[in-house]
């Protein structure tokens, strides 16, 4: 089709919707921003020529950016500034500035902690399990409804909405008192959203879980 590459997001978090796996391209690279899912399953890393992610959901602190490319996409293309070429932190071994040495420490430490879990099929486990928890319970339910269509569902934001508005601004309020933080859904689109990122304990899900089960009972 004449394209040098394919650009996705893989996981969207506002209306909390992700691609299952990576779209056909007939042979062209890939390019992903995998900020919101990387390292929560295992991927094709052959496809791809180019995958960044921030740090701040999956991997670690806030502040440091990865960055995964093809020796060959490596020299710039055009004039770009010295600091914006990835030529310039290849040979500097990411040392042409001084790096965040502390999100690098930190995210050494989250990578030890994935290889205990069993690595990334372990993560992808993990995350179906914690995501199945929570959509068993929406589907099981005509009191929740999910936002997004079944074959596009996160695994990593859930997203999904209540009978009427008065009764979501309810469940985020007492939600938070509960100790369950951060339910309430971006405000482009409201609702609800868990989000359950790889840090999660899937301990925590199953109270959420029993949260809206008793949320439906006392308002359904």
């Amino acid at each position: 089709m004449g394209a040098k590459y394919v650009h996705f997001t893989s996981n969207e978090t506002i209306e909390g919707v992700q691609w299952p796996r990576e779209p056909q391209t007939g042979g062209v690279p890939l390019v992903c921003d995998a900020s919101s899912d990387i390292l929560s399953r295992p991927i094709d890393i052959e496809k791809y020529g180019l995958i960044y992610a921030g740090a701040q959901k999956n991997i670690g602190p806030s502040g440091v950016t990865v960055v995964i490319i093809k020796r060959d996409w490596i020299e710039p293309r055009g004039d770009l500034p010295t600091m914006l070429a990835y030529a310039t932190h290849a040979k500097e071994r990411s040392l042409y500035n001084t790096p965040n040495t502390f999100g690098i420490y930190m995210i050494g430490l989250v990578c030890e902690w994935i290889e205990s879990l069993g690595g990334l099929e372990g993560m992808a486990r993990r995350s179906a399990e914690k995501a199945s928890l929570i959509y068993d319970a929406i589907d099981a339910s005509d009191f929740y409804r999910g936002f997004a269509e079944k074959e596009s569902r996160s695994q990593m934001n859930v997203t999904f909405r209540l009978p009427d508005e008065e009764l979501e601004r309810k469940f985020a309020a007492q939600s938070e008192k509960a100790g369950l933080i951060g339910l309430k859904g971006h405000r482009s689109v409201g609702g609800l959203r868990a989000s359950i990122y790889n840090a999660l304990e899937p301990e925590s899900v199953r109270v959420l879980v029993d949260f809206m089960r008793e949320f439906e009972r006392e308002n359904g």
